[in-house]
């Protein structure tokens, strides 16, 4: 079995850095390729035109054209052409798509196509409260009714999809995952009053929030630091540095007690998860949330935002703890237990290992997937 994927990103040091998205259809595709699958991948809009290895995964970059008019119109043309084409030369059989911007709107192929729902455009522009380009939408729109088969990482993501599409299409909800074994809780690493936030800092991960969470909690203990990890994203309401209007928020005591370290290596992010005491995702708008299960796996207490798509993943007060993000007061509190009462946050960090064990283990994740893979080629033979 062969399958492809369509991607905007990659994590790969030829290619620009990659978010959310590569990371957990990475991790997929090694655990594709350990189940004797043959996978490529094709970036679009790319510096150059080039294809590559990386390990057992052939990636293939597509240049982006620009012309006086028409860019994206003319570069959809292009990219189908090229797929096309190694579909045919590699004897691809299933292609799957992301719903980011709706890529394939005016694209044909002569294999199924699945779409992975990530969250589109049209889904964060809802959720942040933010108008969608026209044209986005209509993009997103048609290339969702186009595909053959809709998988989502969320439920939520799925259900909140259909209704902004008006649509009632089948969608098979599949979650993202890790691998495991690649993530070991080493205890002995723990820094006590370590609370730890890593992730973009950007509004719509609820970073702003987590400034007056921040103030609210050190005034109940003295003994706590908050450290960042992340890329700063320029803010889209203030049109700045998402990190300089942070820093604004905090109190005179608080900005004392925050490190702000930047983005950080993979392998780098592990040791830290395994420093922290607390991890905080204080998120506002996403589809699943790999940080989260990330912190799960490293078995480590956390307070999550309790927004519907947490709630697929964190069991209140059993897994970890789910907070509006918007109430400050409360997930100050709520953190704090976590630092001060360690039998309880050793009990809950045990409990979401196990979580993360039974519903996200990438191995058992892919297996799902190669169902839905072979479901589309039987149909198309």
């Amino acid at each position: 079995m062969h399958i492809a994927f369509l991607l905007p990103e990659y994590p790969h040091e030829k290619l620009p850095k990659s978010a959310g998205i590569g990371t957990s259809t990475k991790n997929l595709l090694k655990a594709l390729i350990d189940k004797g699958l043959k996978v490529t991948v094709f970036t679009y809009f790319q510096d150059k035109q080039e294809v590559f290895q990386d390990g057992d995964i052939t990636i293939h970059k597509i240049k982006l054209r620009k012309y006086p008019v028409l860019t994206w119109k003319l570069n959809e043309g292009i990219i189908n052409k090229y797929i096309n084409k190694v579909i045919k030369k590699d004897a691809i059989d299933v292609l799957e798509v992301v719903d980011w911007t709706g890529i394939t709107a005016n694209m044909n192929f002569s294999i199924p196509q699945v779409m992975r729902l990530h969250g589109s455009d049209t889904f964060f522009c809802h959720l942040e409260g933010r108008k969608i380009k026209e044209a986005n939408f209509n993009r997103e729109q048609k290339a969702f009714q186009k595909a053959t088969k809709i998988v989502a990482v969320s439920q939520f993501v799925a259900e909140k999809t259909n209704s902004l599409f008006a649509s009632n299409k089948e969608i098979t909800v599949i979650p993202n995952g890790i691998y495991i074994d690649d993530f070991q809780p080493d205890i002995s690493r723990k820094v006590d009053g370590m609370i730890l936030y890593f992730g973009t800092l950007i509004r719509k991960k609820g970073i702003l929030e987590l400034a007056h969470i921040f103030n609210e909690l050190i005034q109940k203990n003295k003994n706590c630091h908050l450290v960042l990890v992340g890329n700063d994203a320029i803010d889209a309401t203030e049109q700045r540095s998402t990190w300089e209007i942070f820093q604004e928020e905090l109190s005179a005591e608080a900005i004392k007690k925050v490190n702000y370290l930047g983005t950080v290596a993979y392998d780098r992010m592990k040791i830290l998860i395994n420093e922290a005491s607390v991890c905080v995702f204080p998120s506002l708008a996403e589809s699943f949330g790999m940080v989260t299960i990330e912190a799960m796996a490293l078995e480590k207490p956390f307070v999550n935002t309790d927004y519907p798509w947490a709630k697929e993943i964190v069991k209140d007060g059993e897994t970890g703890f789910l907070v509006d993000p918007k109430s400050h007061a409360e997930f100050a509190e709520k953190i704090n237990l976590l630092l001060t009462d360690a039998e309880l946050a050793s009990k809950m960090a045990k409990n979401a290992r196990q979580e993360a064990i039974k519903h996200f283990d990438i191995t058992k994740i892919a297996e799902e997937n190669i169902v839905v893979y072979n479901s589309l080629i039987q149909k198309n033979d």
